[in-house]
């Protein structure tokens, strides 16, 4: 205003200033609904906010934190990736990215992310120590399809044994190495340990379709056709 005292600038800096006061206000409300695990109320808040405010790295932080208590990872990861571009060596966004993408079993993108935190900060020790976690289980599950692809069913079996005590804490990774165990026995003609294992799997996964097609082909070799 001071530099252009004209009645169009002046209602111009009146609306900013009420709207600054009423994203003021609302974000206020987001804190103490989050205080109070109100996440919903505090996720709706900050959609307000964010429809404005952008490129606010924070308030995206916090908006992945509500996600992430409300069951929603895969919303949080997307505002943790943005805030680990607006913010400069933002470690912690890229160590939660990792740590989400693991608990939802995709270890490959989980390694990539965690490499990415590494890259800011070698010395991360929370990074470095869920790096080794990840690197060792990605390496196993990688042998372990290298040795369904060569034929070698019972080595895969054994490597899938140690996938799942690699990880005993995430359920996922126990139904997926369950899943390709089923598939070597089937493959390996074990047809009884194959319908027992994949059964495992389909009282988990009703409608995992390698299990089904794996148990079918079990069924076949003991002539069970109606199964």
């Amino acid at each position: 205003l001071k530099s252009n005292p004209s009645n169009n600038e002046e209602k111009e800096a009146q609306t900013q200033l009420t709207k600054s006061d009423e994203l003021q206000r609302l974000h206020s409300q987001a804190l103490s609904a989050y205080q109070q695990e109100d996440y919903e109320a505090a996720i709706s808040l900050l959609d307000e906010i964010l429809a404005v405010c952008v490129w606010d790295a924070e308030l995206r932080e916090l908006r992945a934190e509500c996600y992430i208590k409300e069951g929603e990872p895969s919303k949080a990861i997307s505002d943790l990736k943005a805030a680990a571009k607006l913010k400069n060596d933002n470690t912690e966004a890229f160590y939660k990215i990792s740590r989400i993408y693991y608990q939802l079993g995709d270890h490959e993108l989980s390694l990539s992310e965690v490499r990415e935190c590494l890259k800011l900060d070698q010395d991360h020790k929370q990074c470095f120590s869920l790096y080794k976690q990840v690197k060792k289980l990605n390496k196993q599950i990688e042998s372990a399809e290298e040795l369904i692809r060569e034929g070698r069913y019972e080595d895969a079996i054994n490597k899938y044994d140690s996938v799942m005590k690699t990880e005993p804490e995430v359920p996922i990774y126990a139904t997926r190495a369950k899943e390709r165990i089923c598939h070597c026995l089937s493959k390996n003609q074990q047809a009884t340990e194959a319908i027992k294992v994949c059964t495992e799997v389909l009282q988990l996964e009703p409608n995992n379709v390698n299990a089904l097609k794996d148990r079918a082909e079990a069924y076949l070799l003991e002539d069970l056709y109606e199964e």
